[in-house]
């Protein structure tokens, strides 16, 4: 008899609400939304409805270690675990903590584990976290920290509520980062008294239901932006009210464009003059607008002047906080943390200098981390739950540094790239084995939180990520493996909370052991954690998160029905988060309390920001040095385009694609004739790092000069006599080199290639 379980989709970052059933055998039998779910409210894509080719992968089955000659062996988890300890604390003690990083920890809704990695990082004494949010978004959250006053501030976009939608890089219907993506976007469409308006090189799946395509050159949204903002500046069109009463340093940001020749930029980014007005002025006429932006603009040049243009045009419209428009929202869990500038006191990497952002180090440094004779360089690599070899720029630089490293462990499900180059490998329970959470639904007015529990046994011999980081601790000496008598007064709290016996134990104990307060998310996991409910043991941290949220916001928490104050509050909200199976909302908003999310002293926006004004003033130039560089790579690539058949890597069974099954690099009619090229021919692409073979399609959806492919392809995966692969990889193409001076942001999206038959 089957039975449906509750859970959320892990292939995005909108986790929509998913109910799993599951057979006698264990088998997933059938996949649908989740009508519970506070958020999603059902809605479902075709994606998530595969999940079983994720759960039912060829998996990792013991701990691996490697051999002299290069294979593997299997050892028990005691040898696999002290070893592994024995080396961290050799490199540790000899070479420094500096000398150890951490890459991955999470993975595509797979966070308590990153979260309980802080401690292993902490006992390697390591500062160094590199992770794809930094691959991505590292520009947008030091943007954040100047305008909102700290990094880990974040926006949401009000797409299914705005009169005026403005889709700058991004394809919702494909790549969905916004609730119920493709239902919302086709509402917007249809309904005449609203406009949609979406920006591209590509003629997307979204570009084709916009009022307004606007269809930029490649690399040239910055010129665009700073178009429209100069059209809203020299005609006045700014909202006056908002910006006195709601920000600072408006008159100094005014100033660099009221001499932005608006034909000039129009003529640079390919789009008429007449458009950009049209368009501009929609903007500041609106109602409310909202702007959603993504990867595309993000992974492209100018990608950290783009993230600020994007900001100042929905601040200088007064399109912020308030409702149908672009809102700061809260975090039951921070998936970031905000750090220093180097000149007051914040970390930079040993070997480039570069500095933390939101507490993250971008993956695009890491190579040159490693394959250095730097007496720092990064000795040790930790990678959990991420597939750097896949996901990380430039895959022969990233081969060679590995094979540098005195250490390398990789944590995962399955034998993937990077776990081939690695010394040890760790095989880690899949997200429906164990319990987990979905930490990137953030939105405003009502926020969520989801914890999902275990639907399945997990498969005999691997481990969830939390027990393998309590284990290596203990086996470095820094924590026992277990804490008797603060886990039997746990369970004397869970009946009597209000009675606060663990807390004030908990206290007491790291007043006597203050070591153990930095390992404090494996001594909850020990000890409440052995009190929740069976199969919850990694939700104890969220009893932190809880009481500190129902605190921080409590009003805010009552207005979801629950009742109390103080700590009984804070108990009220672990108990919702704990029992709601679909997720629940942990707070609703009203929009007055927007303002108190600014975290600049004055509570405003401060919008001049002189580095990226003057990046701004040197744009120009940049065109003059484009137009005198050799053409010996005629095409431009945009390497990860998002289609109805790709995901991240951890769907590495090319069966679950019912379509586009090689992901077929895409040319304009055009450039196919002249190179004497027809759909499903086979090609070469060639970049100034690397070489790749894939299958053409011809479409007219891209400009001339232009080249398209997915990501997600070219992963290697169990075949009947050896490994097989289907596609191309594309970051056989990409270049740690190419990406943005400040936020080192790989330009995915504007690879320069050449191609051959």
């Amino acid at each position: 008899m089957s039975i449906s379980h509750p859970t959320a989709c892990i292939l995005c970052p909108q986790n929509c609400g998913i109910q799993i059933q599951v057979g006698d055998s264990g088998q997933f039998e059938k996949i649908v939304g989740d009508d519970a779910h506070p958020i999603s409210e059902g809605y479902l894509c075709q994606k998530a409805a595969r999940l079983n080719y994720y759960q039912d992968q060829a998996r990792l089955t013991a701990p691996l270690r490697k051999k002299a000659d290069g294979t593997f062996e299997e050892v028990s988890w005691e040898i696999a675990i002290q070893e592994i300890a024995d080396k961290l604390v050799s490199i540790r003690d000899t070479h420094g903590g500096e000398t150890i990083a951490y890459a991955g920890g999470g993975g595509q809704g797979n966070h308590l584990g990153g979260i309980y990695a802080t401690a292993l990082r902490a006992a390697c004494e390591s500062p160094y976290f590199y992770s794809a949010l930094a691959q991505e978004k590292t520009g947008n959250f030091w943007v954040n920290g100047k305008l909102f006053g700290r990094q880990n501030t974040n926006y949401s976009e009000a797409v299914a509520e705005a009169e005026y939608v403005f889709i700058i890089g991004t394809n919702p219907l494909q790549s969905h980062g916004i609730p119920r993506a493709r239902k919302v976007m086709r509402e917007l469409a249809r309904d005449p008294e609203r406009t949609l308006v979406v920006v591209d090189p590509r003629r997307t799946e979204t570009a084709k239901l916009a009022d307004v395509f606007m269809q930029v050159k490649l690399g040239k949204d910055a010129f665009l932006l700073a178009a429209l903002l100069a059209v809203i500046m020299q005609e006045g069109l700014e909202d006056e009210s908002f910006l006195a009463e709601k920000t600072v340093g408006f008159e100094e940001v005014k100033g660099h464009f009221m001499d932005i020749s608006v034909e000039d930029y129009a003529d640079i980014c390919g789009i008429n003059a007449d458009m950009i007005r049209e368009v501009a002025r929609g903007m500041a006429h609106a109602k409310t607008m909202a702007i959603r932006s993504d990867l595309g603009i993000e992974q492209s040049q100018n990608s950290t002047l783009n993230a600020y243009l994007v900001r100042l045009l929905f601040l200088v419209t007064g399109n912020f906080g308030k409702e149908g428009t672009n809102c700061l929202h809260t975090a039951f869990l921070p998936l970031i943390g905000h750090s220093k500038a180097p000149e007051e006191g914040g970390i930079t990497t040993q070997v480039t200098g570069m500095q933390a952002i939101a507490k993250l180090f971008p993956p695009n440094i890491l190579p040159l981390e490693i394959d250095s004779d730097h007496p720092k360089r990064t000795r040790g690599l930790i990678v959990e739950s991420a597939n750097p070899l896949s996901s990380y720029a430039d895959v022969q630089a990233q081969l060679k540094a590995y094979a540098k490293l005195d250490l390398m462990v990789v944590i995962d499900v399955a034998m993937t790239e990077t776990a081939q180059a690695a010394h040890y490998i760790l095989p880690a329970s899949t997200q429906f084995e164990k319990t987990e959470a979905t930490f990137f639904n953030l939105e405003f007015p009502k926020n969520f939180f989801h914890l999902r529990k275990p639907i399945l046994p997990p498969l005999e011999n691997t481990l969830p990520e939390p027990e393998m980081h309590h284990r290596l601790l203990t086996a470095m000496g820094e924590l026992p493996s277990s804490f008797p008598v603060l886990a039997g007064l746990a369970k004397l709290d869970r009946l009597a909370p209000m009675l606060r016996i663990f807390p004030l134990a908990l206290a007491a104990t790291f007043a006597l052991r203050p070591k153990w307060k930095k390992y404090a998310v494996i001594v909850m996991k020990e000890t409440l954690g052995r009190a929740l409910p069976k199969g919850t043991q990694a939700a104890a941290v969220l009893w932190v998160a809880a009481h500190r949220y129902a605190k921080k916001y409590p009003a805010e928490v009552r207005r979801t029905g629950l009742a109390g104050k103080g700590y009984a509050l804070g108990e009220a909200l672990f108990k919702k988060v704990l029992t709601s199976r679909s997720g629940t909302l942990i707070s609703i908003h009203q929009f007055e309390d927007h303002w108190n999310l600014i975290r600049h002293k004055d509570r405003k926006v401060h919008l001049s920001i002189p580095l990226l004004l003057d990046w701004l003033d040197e744009l120009p130039g940049q065109v003059a040095e484009e137009a005198q560089q050799k053409k010996e790579y005629p095409f431009y690539l945009i390497a990860g385009e998002r289609r109805s058949y790709n995901a991240n890597t951890i769907l590495r069974n090319p069966e679950w694609r019912k379509t586009d099954k090689e992901g077929a690099l895409k040319i304009h009619p055009e450039d196919a004739a002249k190179l004497q090229i027809a759909t499903g021919d086979l090609v070469t692409c060639t970049s100034e790092v690397g070489s790749i073979q894939i299958t053409a399609k011809v479409t007219d959806e891209l400009p001339v000069g232009i080249l398209s492919m997915p990501n997600g392809y070219g992963l290697s995966y169990p075949g009947e006599k050896s490994p097989q692969r289907l596609g191309a990889l594309t970051n056989w193409l990409t270049s740690t080199g190419n990406c943005d001076p400040l936020a080192k942001t790989p330009f995915h999206k504007q690879v320069a290639v050449k191609l051959e038959k």
